[in-house]
């Protein structure tokens, strides 16, 4: 899957703790998720509704 052009953001509950998430939401059809410690590391990505669905589902 190519992610060029990707704008990866870190998630706003991330913290101070170092233990974060980037999430790239730019892309027709695909959202990117990858760990902020290994920006070229591997990256999962899901289709947009499937991404929703995970941060409606999650504790607020």
């Amino acid at each position: 899957m190519e992610l060029n052009g990707a704008r990866w953001r870190k998630s706003s509950r991330s913290g101070s703790n170092d233990q974060c998430v980037e999430v790239a939401a730019n892309l027709p059809g695909v959202v990117g998720v990858r760990d902020s410690k290994d920006a070229t590391g591997p990256v999962l990505a899901v289709d947009p509704a499937s991404w929703r669905a995970f941060v409606a589902a999650l504790p607020r």
